[in-house]
């Protein structure tokens, strides 16, 4: 890996690191608001939601810049999206802003990779990302926490500049600065990020063309033999993840009796899990061999199902990171293989678009799901048994699907010899 690989992974890593801190700050902004308590799963919904409105507009602009500027320009987004909880803009209008930003700074990041580095070694480069974000999430879940704390928000308020009067007076204005600063050294790191020297042919700016072009990048993706798997299968993942952190909330409140921060640290475990099956996958397994690993993710369904029979804080934490590391083993090399398909077929900023969008909407469509479950007040252990059956259900017709695309790929070239 060169050493503009490394400049990318920084920026990445400093820009996660803020959001994930920027949604516990937002988070203990709305409560010192007294808004109700159904406003707090919309900060996700909000963050969300510019991945698929925003996903036939970002790719071009991806494509249309150096990645790197690109990178900076959607970072300066965020930090003005922070900005707007400084000046009292409601926490959901402001986060959505940053989801906004992120929106359109995640087709350059995974774009810029398939500019830089070999496809034999995009496995790899992926392990790393997908291993840092997870990293910058877990710390900066744990950063937000830390600076919500009342102790350590008054050891902030407590510094003071001489002769400056800095108008930071609230816990959260000094939870937002600190955030501020993560942010702003990102967008550092954004400014080293060299030119790949990649070009694409002049973007499209009319919206009703890009919207077109977005559906015909979509369906190209879908009905690809290879894509359309490893698209289906990456999509169940994040949608099945975002819905798992939920789960395993409510979960370890009812069946373990834990309070809310004991909780969280759950959503460390899992990610630590990911982590570790992501760095064994970029080790492991090649580009080529990526489709073997589908069995997994049947296993994982049905190992997540029995978190129903656990009843102690250990056996939890191995049960969490041993679905961890099947998830992480699971969709690095999918995630590669996405890639490489997208940047044979489309061009890279176009094919994350696609990818971004179906992953988002599977978030959407799978948190309103289980906001649903929750309303109807169904008994969380029949939640999970219901979640672990349809992870398992679906990733099983996947394999179906790959199956008999192979046999249907095999008889087409035997008809082509028996022509020849």
């Amino acid at each position: 890996m060169n050493r503009g690989f490394f400049t990318i992974m920084a920026a990445q890593f400093f820009s996660s690191l803020a959001d994930n801190a920027l949604l516990i700050a937002a988070i203990a902004l709305l409560s010192t608001m007294n808004s109700p308590a159904w406003m707090t799963p919309l900060l996700k919904l909000f963050f969300v939601l510019s991945y698929v409105l925003l996903a036939a507009f970002v790719g071009a602009f991806a494509d249309s810049l150096p990645k790197g500027r690109v990178m900076f320009i959607t970072n300066l987004i965020k930090i003005a999206g922070c900005a707007m909880m400084f000046v009292n803009i409601h926490p959901l209008a402001a986060y959505a802003v940053v989801g906004f930003g992120a929106a359109a700074y995640s087709p350059a990041k995974y774009g810029i990779l398939t500019e830089l580095l070999p496809p034999e070694k995009l496995v790899a480069a992926n392990g790393w990302i997908e291993g840092l974000t997870v990293v910058s999430i877990i710390l900066g879940t744990v950063m937000g926490g830390a600076l919500v704390n009342p102790h350590i928000s008054a050891d902030l308020l407590s510094i003071d500049m001489p002769f400056i009067d800095t108008g930071i007076n609230t816990p959260a204005e000094a939870a937002l600065t600190v955030i501020m600063g993560a942010y702003c050294l990102a967008a550092v790191f954004n400014l080293r990020i060299p030119d790949t020297g990649a070009r694409y042919p002049h973007q499209e700016r009319n919206p009703i063309r890009l919207v077109a072009d977005f559906a015909g990048c979509f369906t190209t993706l879908w009905k690809d033999k290879l894509g359309q798997i490893s698209l289906a299968v990456t999509t169940l993942f994040w949608g099945a993840g975002a819905t798992l952190q939920f789960i395993m909330l409510k979960w370890a409140e009812q069946s373990l009796n834990m309070p809310l921060d004991r909780a969280a640290t759950f959503q460390g475990i899992f990610a630590l899990g990911i982590a570790i099956g992501a760095a064994a996958a970029a080790r492991f397994v090649p580009l080529k061999r990526s489709l073997s690993v589908m069995p997994l993710g049947v296993i994982m369904g049905f190992i997540v199902m029995t978190m129903t029979l656990v009843h102690t804080a250990w056996m939890a934490y191995t049960l969490l990171v041993l679905v961890g590391a099947l998830s992480g083993y699971f969709v690095v090399p999918m995630n590669a293989l996405l890639q490489h398909r997208g940047h044979v077929l489309l061009s890279a900023g176009h094919s994350i678009a696609v990818q971004n969008f179906n992953e988002n909407l599977s978030v959407l469509t799978m948190l309103m799901l289980y906001s649903l479950m929750v309303k109807l007040n169904l008994n969380i252990n029949l939640v999970i048994v219901l979640f672990g059956l349809f992870v398992a259900g679906t990733m099983y017709l996947a394999m179906r699907r790959h199956a008999y695309n192979q046999r249907e790929h095999d008889s087409l070239a035997l008809i082509g010899e028996h022509k020849h």
